[in-house]
């Protein structure tokens, strides 16, 4: 099966960051194929207005079906052949992985699987695994770097997000498949997800109701925005990482593996912003001013994120740019157009 144009197979494309991803891919000339199975986890009426934006594109083909569905995936690629798989497709949430931990079992670990054994029956020129920055767990000393050791989860999400990096990095190391994982801190923006925060604040401020601010807002995030992230995963696309013929060779910081092709990349905004201090965009971009009901801080909680991005910098000469009341601001004007508040 010849193709003209490259083809990238997106998973989670009817997700937040996916539906970005996908029309940004689409806006450079791909042909993408889009896995969603537009779960209830949260509202499906976000994720099929969402897919109905990458329906109206000519190249974009949806096929909503679970990415764990025996079969599914390795008869795409047969189909396919892909030259890029991004995974974006997963079970989210730290709070939700504390009540039915068995979705994460099925969508993050067996669904990860179902991908890597497609791939490697058909291999693609790159693949592009979503990881977390909740990865990083119980460490302390930040800016998280990509070489840290990160072994004390937290949550039974970032245990299931760390896991998928295991199984990713031993398959390009015994099939030789370009591997990238990164790793993502706190994304916003239009589209988003409505169990996140920004959402969750934004209707209660406009709607005139209390806000839960937990840890009494004593709380640091690498906020990125979610145009920032996209630009950073498809810059990725093309610095496909090979294996070392000298492992001591490897650039120092570079965590790019000893006896596999395969390498993980932080992507955030590399500035840590208080909690209060994103709510106080929130509050500037709305006109209101939030009502703080301060919580104790959550199960599987961490008081602080912050992404060290010299690699992604390194490998792609790009750092995120944009300022959290700039993206707050952009994210608010969708939310109001969107939910008509």
């Amino acid at each position: 099966m010849t193709h003209s144009l490259r083809t990238a197979l997106v998973t989670g494309s009817a997700g937040f960051i996916g539906f970005h991803l996908s029309l940004r891919l689409l806006a450079q000339g791909w042909r993408v194929v889009g896995v969603d199975a537009l779960t209830d986890y949260y509202d499906v009426g976000l994720k099929t207005d969402r897919q109905a934006l990458l329906l109206a594109e000519p190249q974009f083909r949806a096929v909503n079906e679970r990415i764990e569905t025996p079969g599914l995936l390795e008869g795409l690629f047969d189909d396919l052949r892909p030259d890029t798989v991004i995974h974006l497709a997963a079970q989210a949430g730290v709070r939700h992985s504390i009540e039915a931990p068995e979705s994460y079992v099925e969508a993050n670990l067996i669904g990860t699987f179902r991908l890597l054994e497609a791939a490697r029956a058909h291999p693609p020129a790159h693949m592009l695994l979503a990881s977390t920055s909740s990865v990083y767990g119980a460490n302390t000393a930040m800016p998280y770097g990509e070489t840290d050791k990160a072994d004390t989860q937290m949550s039974f999400y970032a245990a299931t997000k760390k896991a998928t990096e295991a199984m990713a990095h031993s398959y390009a190391h015994l099939y030789d498949l370009p591997t990238t994982m990164f790793r993502f801190f706190t994304v916003y923006g239009p589209w988003g997800r409505p169990d996140m925060a920004p959402i969750r604040f934004t209707r209660a401020i406009l709607e005139g109701r209390p806000i839960d601010v937990y840890n009494h807002g004593k709380m640091k995030r690498d906020f990125t925005f979610v145009d920032d992230l996209v630009e950073g995963i498809l810059r990725l696309i093309d610095a496909v990482p090979e294996r070392p013929a000298d492992a001591a060779q490897i650039p120092e910081g570079d965590s790019l593996s000893p006896v596999a092709p395969y390498r993980i990349v932080n992507i955030g905004n590399a500035a840590p912003v208080p909690l209060l201090e994103f709510i106080a965009a929130i509050e500037a971009a709305t006109g209101r001013t939030a009502q703080q009901n301060l919580m104790e801080m959550q199960p599987g909680d961490v008081t602080a994120t912050w992404a060290d991005t010299t690699l992604l910098r390194r490998l792609t000469d790009y750092s995120p740019t944009t300022s959290v009341p700039e993206g707050v601001d952009r994210f608010v004007t969708w939310f109001r157009d969107y939910y008509a508040l």
